[in-house]
C-alpha cells in the first residue's frame, strides 16, 4: 500500500491512529500559540492567514473574498454566512458567495494568505485595507492602504515576481 494513502481509522493500527491524533493536536496548538490574532492552517505547513485585528480569527477583516469578483469590489461579509477554511473563519455577504468559495476556494482566496501583496514583495506580512485591492490575471491581491496599492500598481509585474519568490519562505514570524 502506498504511504500517501490514509486508511479509515478503524483499519489503521492503534499506534498510527494515536500518532496522527497527536500530530493534529500539536499542529492545532501551534496555530493558536504562535501569533495572537493570526490563524495558521496545519494543512498549509505554517502558512498564515491574515486575521490581524480579529480575536475571533476572521480572515481579511470580515470582508467577502468572492464579492471582489462578483460585485466588483469589497463587501462586508456576515457571520451568518461563515465557514472555516485554512484555519481561519471566512465571512460572506450571501449564501451564494459562500457556496462559490466552498466549491473553489483557490479561485477566490486572496493571494499571500490575504496579507498585503506589496509587503509580501518586501519580505514581510502586514495588515490590509479591504478597499486597497486589485485583481490581476484572475487573482485577488490586497494591499496595506490605497497609497501602497498605487505604488504596487506602478510595477505590478516586478512586485508579483518578488512576492511569489518570498511567499514560500514567509511564516507567522514575519508578521509586523
Amino acid at each position: 500500500m502506498s504511504s500517501d494513502v490514509t486508511l479509515p481509522a478503524t483499519t489503521q493500527p492503534a499506534g498510527r491512529r494515536l500518532a496522527g491524533a497527536l500530530v493534529a493536536l500539536v499542529a492545532g496548538l501551534l496555530a493558536v500559540m504562535l501569533v495572537p490574532g493570526v490563524a495558521i492552517a496545519p494543512a498549509m505547513a505554517g502558512k498564515p492567514v491574515n486575521t490581524l485585528g480579529s480575536p475571533e480569527g476572521v480572515a481579511i477583516r470580515g470582508y467577502d473574498p468572492v464579492a471582489y469578483f462578483r460585485d466588483g469590489g469589497p463587501r462586508k461579509g456576515s457571520a451568518a454566512h461563515a465557514l472555516r477554511h485554512d484555519g481561519a473563519t471566512w465571512h460572506f455577504a450571501s449564501a451564494a458567495n459562500r457556496a462559490l468559495f466552498l466549491a473553489d476556494p483557490e479561485r477566490y482566496k486572496p493571494a499571500y494568505g490575504g496579507f498585503c501583496a506589496y509587503g509580501t514583495s518586501r519580505g514581510y506580512l502586514v495588515k490590509i485595507e479591504p478597499e486597497a485591492w486589485s485583481i490581476v490575471e484572475g487573482r485577488l491581491y490586497l494591499n496595506y492602504d490605497l497609497d501602497v496599492r498605487a505604488t504596487w500598481s506602478m510595477d505590478t509585474k516586478t512586485y508579483l515576481a518578488r512576492s511569489e519568490r518570498n511567499w514560500p519562505n514567509l511564516t507567522a514570524r514575519d508578521i509586523r
